[in-house]
């Protein structure tokens, strides 16, 4: 019985690759989304439905560009439109991860009975060869009337992590708890 135990408690260990940064911050990552819905914030998958849209829209196109029933010397002007279209949709693709999504991890709308009118944008950072580990708590809108300051805080990875990789959950979950009561306990920007 005793055996059973352990391997249920093994199974929920999060453990990383404490030489590849990339694992490292995927476990963070997926710890503080964890920790951010389980706060009462429902995630917003509207941007991501909007990429696999546009992507789809993409591989639709290149597949049509491909498998076009003419040949080459007499399709070429629809060739042409289907790699224009590729590109410019492309483009436009690119442009909503850089102006959108940035280093977001997590979009989310307000809490259910909540006063705010504006989700959070969690995002983070961990640096190549660094072991600082940056996250930050920002409202949706920051336009907003309600949209709360933004909050962010660096700690390192170290205080995280035992030394065979596995991520101490009850440290890291009290720093993220404590940044969410930040951002919670800020006062709304007052419009200029």
């Amino acid at each position: 019985m005793e055996e059973k135990k352990t391997e249920t408690t093994n199974k929920n260990v999060k453990k990383a690759n404490l030489l590849d940064h990339h694992s490292i911050k995927h476990i963070l990552d997926e710890s503080v989304s964890d920790i951010v819905t389980s706060r009462g914030y429902k995630e917003d998958v509207r941007l991501s439905n909007l990429k696999l849209i546009l992507g789809t829209i993409i591989i639709v196109v290149a597949l049509v560009a491909q498998f076009y029933n003419k040949k080459f010397p007499e399709n070429r002007d629809f060739l042409i439109g289907c790699i224009a279209l590729y590109v410019v949709l492309n483009a436009v693709l690119q442009l909503i991860l850089y102006t959108k999504e940035k280093n977001a991890i997590l979009f989310t709308y307000p809490p259910e009975g909540s006063f705010t009118s504006t989700g959070l944008v969690v995002s983070s950072k961990l640096p190549r060869f660094s072991d600082e580990y940056t996250l930050t708590i920002d409202s949706a809108d920051p336009k907003s009337i309600s949209a709360g300051k933004s909050v962010q805080f660096t700690k390192s990875v170290t205080q995280w992590f035992t030394e065979d990789g596995v991520l101490v959950e009850g440290l890291f979950w009290k720093d993220v708890e404590a940044l969410i009561k930040n951002y919670a306990e800020e006062e709304p920007k007052k419009k200029k």
